[in-house]
């Protein structure tokens, strides 16, 4: 099924990890997500108002942004669909991907880029994660992060073909909720707490439980431990490493917590998920 912009969406809703066929239409307001947006159109072409740019993406191109940017489609050409994937930020900073290319991505600037293969094999390659995330099979939706991490990198050898975008785009200032957000992102992994994420950007950790949950509908600690659960399910799923060890890495620093985080989040042990991804393949 082709996917639109839903205009009643709430603004900085997340998407997940996701690869997806869109109807191109034009976008009566902006969107805004906390991750990073790629656009590939094999047919057809799309201008986008990207902050307070216009950017024409044209056949067998790429566009590559952090979706924190408000951006809109406010016209098009032909009714072809398109693709786009949407990679959270906490995932993409675990990708050891190119510091230049996400300092880059993390100051505003859009980067463009041509296909790096034959347009059907490209076009079949996205049609393919489509239907791999669809399942929702953890294995799979592992192999397609996989997949699109390195798809990601083979582009990052390319030019950019709009070094004026790249120059010159720069990020709207962040509120406090999104700065909240990229610092558990970068630092989940650590023993931090609600309060050092209150600390992180000045205000009294109240205070920044109550606008965080009216943003994103979920305390700061129960979104801190979900992204450390996400890690660990990550991990059992692409490793053998021991379970503690995982739980450790992740920032958990009692292995009884962890358990009952993980139970909580995923309705099963670790153990069980395990044995459960290993039966499925």
């Amino acid at each position: 099924m082709l996917k639109h912009f839903d205009e009643k969406r709430e603004d900085l809703a997340p998407y997940g990890l996701t690869c997806e066929v869109w109807r191109p239409n034009v976008m009566r307001r902006a969107d805004r997500h906390n991750e990073i947006e790629i656009n590939y159109l094999p047919e057809g072409s799309i201008t986008y108002l990207i902050h307070d740019k216009k950017i024409h993406v044209e056949k067998g191109s790429f566009v590559v942004f952090w979706a924190l940017l408000p951006h809109q489609i406010v016209d098009y050409e032909g009714d072809a669909p398109y693709f786009v994937i949407t990679i959270p930020f906490g995932l993409i900073s675990q990708w050891n991907m190119s510091k230049s290319f996400l300092d880059l991505l993390f100051k505003g600037r859009i980067q463009m880029f041509e296909t790096v293969q034959n347009l059907h094999i490209t076009t079949a390659l996205f049609k393919q994660w489509v239907l791999d995330l669809e399942s929702k099979l953890p294995y799979l939706n592992e192999v397609c992060a996989l997949e699109i991490q390195a798809y990601l990198k083979r582009l990052m050898f390319q030019k950019s073909t709009n070094d004026e975008i790249e120059l010159k785009m720069e990020l709207p200032p962040m509120n406090l909720v999104e700065q909240m957000a990229i610092f558990i992102a970068q630092n989940f992994t650590k023993p931090i707490k609600v309060t050092d994420v209150s600390r992180a950007v000045g205000i009294h950790s109240d205070y920044a439980n109550a606008i965080f949950k009216k943003a994103f509908d979920v305390s700061l600690s129960h979104y801190l431990i979900q992204q450390r659960v996400l890690y660990v399910q990550r991990k059992l799923t692409i490793t053998m490493d021991p379970i503690t060890s995982i739980a450790y890495e992740a920032g958990f620093n009692s292995i009884s917590r962890f358990n009952a985080s993980f139970l909580k989040f995923v309705g099963i042990t670790p153990r069980e998920y395990r044995k459960l991804i290993q039966t499925d393949r």
